[in-house]
């Protein structure tokens, strides 16, 4: 229980978000978490940086009781034991993060002897059991939330930064609890990238299902960093609706670098979507549907602890420009972007101006073959056939997307590559989900974008979406957020909150008009230090703001330049670029918008 909300168990998937105002201001806090209820918003997380700023929750939290709001509220902890220890005392429950809760962050190599890192677990246990018992004593829950941009040095050290370092994170504090008879815990495993953070979530409810029955808490998924608009909403859906998909998550949080009210509309949405099939709506309908649908057990066809391409061989087929033209796809060539052929007719007189959303194939051009993945027969024969072929779902299977393709990958020799597709029953788009662009997004993403994470698929056809050209930015977008083509500026960028020291949204807009010609440079827009090296440590570079006003400009997770006025940033952060030698001057605007 979070206050009177039920998390777990027979309780529905819930939405919480955060609020992202200072927290000392008390009105300003009181009004935000009313507006956050309002629109659907189950659990509101406030941060408390500070022990002054957790003090202030008994005052934020009787003001939303006078007002007749009863939300539970979630006091959000980095850095300070004695935070947590206040926050305590007022809240329904306690994030902390054990990257830095009781450990310094300097990413230090050292090599820990088994009675070195003995000795790091009892300082820790020290420094942890006192929330513990206050939280017992109180019958008020805490999150265990793993940050992959926060790992110890300790855990970098001995499981590196990957989602096993992650869960061992995680699990080390658990123990502490469960030693203490405190079992009130919900567990997070987030990453800005939807791969390491699927796999880590994958990887926690494997660990705690072989740890004994008695470890089956909740989960809470959440992309970190996520960013703004459509890329963030397509990050989202790749993260959290595939796990929903999977059966994995009891609360989740959409984290956009927007005013926190957007985020419940795409969270509800999620949730809603990856439900239908569990409610016995029919899976042609573009639900997500879950990875066992089959009287069959299939081995699996990819590792689901660890990303790698399924591997197939390269083929060519017809491509999109003078008669004769291939393409190559599979093997380790570019995850290709196919179109319909009424589609292609309608953009076929701009295709120049396309500019980045070109589609490379047309379906019907393509000698595509189509099967159902339970047609022993079909796939006997392709299996049997010295020729790699290139294979996908047809559209009138009654199973799900996700289970369809995987199980097509479980049968079907690696050699032969395979073409994705978000929706069979396209019919239905105007009475489903396919209803609203957003609908539309969400599905396409959450299929496609599972799949690629699972290593599965060496094209893509969007055919949810009518409108030719918003289906090729969707396609282009998927490959983008899933980390598997990577074709423009890719931003990583967090939510506000109450630890922001520049405002997040009117920054990234500046940044992204001074880079977003950038193609394959990554930058990581971060309002403070807590999860920006960690976060920044795949990125190019880095915009972190340092203190207030004052912003720290890293390499990688290197700090190269410190305490940057916040009105110089953006101009030193393109000298930076310059100086890396990733620098071009912007083309001259003469493609049509899609």
């Amino acid at each position: 229980m979070i206050g009177k909300v039920g998390v777990g168990g027979a309780s529905p998937i819930r939405v919480q978000s955060m609020i992202t105002c200072d927290t000392m201001d008390t009105e300003m806090s009181i009004q935000q978490t009313m507006e956050l209820a309002a629109v659907g918003c189950e659990i509101v997380r406030i941060t408390a940086p500070t022990v002054k700023d957790a003090r202030n929750l008994e005052h934020i939290a009787k003001g939303l009781r006078e007002r007749g709001c009863d939300v539970p509220l979630v006091a959000d902890i980095h850095f300070k034991p004695e935070a947590a220890m206040e926050a305590a005392k007022w809240v329904d429950k306690v994030r902390i993060n054990p990257g830095n809760y009781a450990d310094s962050k300097k990413f230090l190599i050292r090599e820990y002897t088994d009675e070195q890192y003995a000795a790091e677990l009892s300082r820790i246990r020290e420094r942890f059991t006192p929330l513990v018992e206050l939280c017992k004593k109180r019958r008020i829950a805490m999150r265990i939330g793993t940050n992959h941009g926060s790992l110890s040095d300790r855990i970098l050290n001995r499981y590196g930064d990957t989602p096993r370092g992650m869960v061992e994170s995680a699990l080390e504090f658990a123990r502490i609890a469960r030693d203490l008879d405190y079992h009130a815990l919900v567990f997070s495993m987030k990453s800005s990238n939807p791969k390491v953070m699927i796999a880590a979530y994958r990887l926690l409810v494997a660990r705690l299902s072989e740890e004994g029955p008695d470890w089956n808490y909740p989960i809470h998924l959440g992309v970190t960093e996520a960013g703004e608009g459509e890329d963030a909403r397509i990050k989202s859906a790749i993260g959290i609706g595939s796990l929903l998909a999977d059966g994995i998550g009891d609360t989740i949080r959409v984290s956009l670098t927007e005013d926190s009210i957007h985020e419940i509309p795409v969270a509800k949405a999620l949730i809603e979507m990856t439900s239908t099939v569990a409610a016995g709506v029919s899976p042609a309908k573009g639900a997500a549907g879950t990875a066992a649908t089959t009287d069959e057990d299939i081995d699996l066809s990819f590792d689901p602890f660890s990303f790698q391409r399924r591997a197939t061989e390269t083929i060519a087929v017809a491509g999109v420009g003078d008669p004769g033209q291939t393409i190559r796809l599979g093997g380790e060539e570019l995850i290709r972007v196919m179109v319909r052929q009424a589609n292609f007719e309608k953009i076929a007189h701009k295709i120049d101006k396309l500019g980045d959303y070109k589609p490379e194939s047309v379906y019907e051009n393509a000698n595509v073959v189509q099967v159902d993945p339970r047609d022993e027969d079909q796939i006997g024969r392709l299996n049997e056939n010295s020729v790699a072929q290139l294979v996908t779902v047809k559209d009138d299977v009654d199973l799900p997307v996700i289970a369809a393709f995987r199980l097509l990958a479980a049968k079907l020799q690696s050699r032969h590559p395979i073409l994705l597709k978000d929706v069979f029953d396209c019919g239905l788009r105007n009475r489903d989900w396919g209803k609203d662009f957003l609908g539309t997004l969400l599905i396409a993403s959450t299929n496609i974008g599972s799949l690629l994470c699972d290593g599965i698929g060496d094209a893509i056809l969007v055919q949810g979406e009518e409108a030719p050209g918003q289906a090729l930015r969707l396609s282009y977008n998927i490959l983008q957020a899933a980390g598997s083509r990577i074709f423009k500026t890719d931003y990583v960028a967090c939510p506000s909150c109450g630890r922001t020291l520049f405002n997040l949204q009117t920054t990234t807009a500046k940044i992204k008009a001074a880079t977003l010609h950038l193609k394959g440079v990554k930058i990581a827009i971060m309002g403070c230090i807590v999860n920006g090296p960690g976060e920044m440590a795949d990125a190019d570079f880095g915009y972190v703001g340092g203190a207030p006003g004052k912003v720290n400009l890293y390499v990688g997770k290197t700090a190269v330049k410190f305490n940057i006025p916040e009105a110089e940033a953006v101009d030193r952060l393109q000298d930076l670029i310059r100086e890396h030698g990733k620098w071009v001057e912007p083309a001259p605007a003469d493609t049509v918008l899609v």
